[in-house]
């Protein structure tokens, strides 16, 4: 460990003793250095005496720096592994990071680009119009059109940072792993490792590039969600160069009631959006938090949502997505038999789960929850509780549905927020039954043979020739089959006449040494002689397959 890494790593200790942490671990699996230094005068005493323990994991990742405070972010949407106290209370983490000097992205943007700002954009404006722990966004128009542009750039050396927290991360995890068996249902290791991938990921702005250019292409046209434009040409690792927006955070709802906004159907587009994403598409915006919705300012009576930052996105095969559309529904019809065979059938639960067992522990967990009026039960806690309990019936954590979890919950916490009255079933329901109609039945056939038409009339003028090396190979199998019969059959009489000579010499052998021990001893000799040769003529059959 390098001296720089040794002095955060006694920063991170330090901030985590100071708000108490320290004090979560139960005492039975506190080493005993550990319990004998916390009497000493030298142990960093807990600053938050008092407050709840997801408020001092809160404060925690916030005193720790931005790279904490995202990991805290990415931990808060994990509900099934953290208690609900910390989970809300980790959701609260903003990442307000103050912003890197103008002249350095300047730099930066050049470095990436090979060429000058000026060569490129006009008004170019140093001070950022947002800031984040990976990156910042600067104004400017391109030269050749005049449109107004965003340009997000990485953080300089940022990835070092990442580099080096995350090894710490790792090792505390570690740690935690083995010094509290109790955590082992949280697998410390196994989240870092993830949060490891996810953050990675989104230094590479090339892949958000490509994320956001794909759900721009999947909407162009459609008067529920706006992607703004990418321009590729101008994108590399570290810049991303997009259109700018002029839209109302989806968070200002006294800005949109001024504006005035339809917030029941802005509120029902949100829902709209997620399962034609999720069910349509099979790719989905998977960090659709207020700080990445926009609301357009035009047509307030006809609201048109804004999607940015694409760098999260969770996509789903046709299995997961038959399984859930079933699930949904049978949810609808109270149907917890069906929801618990879907589990089985997708392989999200082990194929000798008990299947009685299974369905009353749903309908212990969901049926106090459906005797609330619709409009009050939440449609992503619902689905929250069902992989909980499922959890229990060793069901392997999905990283894709935990992904569309995360941002169900997000759509729907926006879609009350926005229309306190919505009724996310009575929404959902026609949506997910139309599909389910696309997929089975008479147009699913249809979809299926207009979608596979060209492969087959590509095909057809290749028939005749498969058809005629078709019975060609079969006719030349027909006489290996009926040479190798043949063959079979005179091994079979070979083997036959061997194990009767076989049989004859040691019906020999035991009468001669009958007659032997009986004092015939001619008769004994001769026996024993024409048992020799039934062996020897048996050997030669045999030997002559």
């Amino acid at each position: 460990m390098t001296p720089k890494e040794f002095k955060r790593l006694y920063r991170i200790v330090a901030i985590l003793l100071e708000q108490g942490i320290d004090e979560l671990v139960p005492a039975q699996y506190q080493p005993w250095p550990g319990r004998l230094a916390r009497r000493s005068l030298f142990w960093l005493k807990n600053r938050q005496q008092g407050k709840s323990r997801g408020m001092r994991i809160r404060l925690a990742f916030e005193a720790l720096g931005p790279i904490f405070i995202k990991f805290g972010q990415m931990l808060s949407t994990r509900r099934d592994l953290l208690p609900p106290d910390i989970a809300e209370e980790l959701a609260l983490l903003q990442d307000r990071v103050p912003p890197f000097c103008g002249q350095l992205a300047r730099s930066q943007i050049e470095q990436s680009l090979g060429v000058s700002i000026e060569a490129l954009f006009d008004d170019f404006d140093e001070t950022p119009l947002a800031s984040a722990s990976i990156a910042q966004v600067h104004t400017a128009r391109l030269k050749e059109s005049g449109r107004e542009i965003v340009i997000k750039v990485i953080r300089p050396d940022i990835e070092q940072t990442i580099e080096a927290d995350l090894r710490l991360m790792t090792a505390l995890a570690r740690l935690v792993s083995r010094f509290a068996p109790s955590s082992a249902r949280l697998r410390p290791v196994e989240v870092v490792a993830e949060y490891r991938k996810t953050i990675l990921d989104e230094l590479n702005l090339m892949r958000e590039a490509a994320n956001a250019i794909q759900l721009r292409r999947n909407f162009l046209g459609s008067d529920a969600l706006y992607v703004p434009e990418v321009y590729a040409e101008h994108c590399r690792e570290q810049v991303l160069v997009m259109e700018r927006i002029y839209g109302i955070p989806v968070s200002d709802i006294a800005a949109l009631e001024a504006n005035g906004t339809n917030m029941k159907l802005l509120a029902e587009r949100g829902v709209e959006v997620f399962f034609t994403q999720v069910f349509r598409d099979s790719f989905f915006h998977a960090d659709m938090h207020p700080g990445n919705i926009f609301v357009a300012r035009e047509h307030p009576e006809n609201p048109l949502w804004i999607g940015i930052d694409c760098g999260i996105v969770g996509t789903l095969n046709k299995e997961d997505k038959r399984y859930l559309a079933e699930n949904f529904l049978a949810f609808f019809n109270r149907d917890y038999r069906k929801v618990a065979e879907l589990h089985v059938e997708s392989g999200w639960v082990p194929a000798d789960t008990k299947i009685d067992e299974f369905e009353f522990a749903i309908r212990t967990v969901l049926e106090p929850i459906f005797e609330k009026p619709l409009s009050e039960i939440s449609f992503g806690h619902v689905l929250l509780n069902l992989f909980n309990t499922a959890r229990r019936f060793n069901m392997q954590v999905q990283p894709q549905l935990v992904l569309l979890q995360k941002t169900l919950l997000y759509i729907e916490g926006l879609g009350r927020q926005l229309y306190p009255q919505l009724d996310l079933w009575q929404t959902a329901k026609p949506f997910l039954e139309n599909w389910m109609r696309e997929q089975v039945g008479p147009k699913a056939v249809w979809n299926a043979i207009r979608d596979k038409a060209p492969f087959w009339a590509e095909k057809l003028p290749e028939l005749p020739e498969l058809v005629y090396e078709t019975l060609r190979q079969a006719r030349s199998q027909q006489r290996q089959f009926d040479h190798l019969f043949v063959e079979f059959r005179s091994h079979s009489r070979r083997q036959g006449q061997a194990r009767y000579l076989l049989g004859t010499g040691a019906s020999l052998l035991l009468a001669g040494i009958f007659l032997i021990t009986e004092q015939h001893i001619e008769w004994g000799q001769v026996s024993l002689a024409a048992s020799g040769v039934c062996w020897l003529l048996g050997w030669l059959k045999a030997r002559s397959h």
